[in-house]
């Protein structure tokens, strides 16, 4: 997966990089929001240093790699 971030987005030094999921958590977003994808955020690994990142990501935060 690839992250993708506004760059106006605080964690915006991450846009770009390329990295596995490691771990799905699900959560209410979506009773608040009315997308059903909004429930989830994904604790992932940057491949490049194989460490996991220090924050977790949404659905719409992530995109394919190619």
């Amino acid at each position: 997966m690839r992250i993708n971030l506004g760059p106006d987005d605080p964690d915006s030094r991450y846009h770009g990089m390329i990295c596995e999921i490691t771990e799905v958590a699900i959560d209410d977003l979506d009773s608040q929001t009315g997308r059903s994808l909004d429930a989830y955020t994904y604790t992932v690994q940057s491949l490049e240093t194989e460490e996991e990142l220090p924050i977790s990501f949404r659905h719409r935060d992530l995109v394919p790699a190619e």
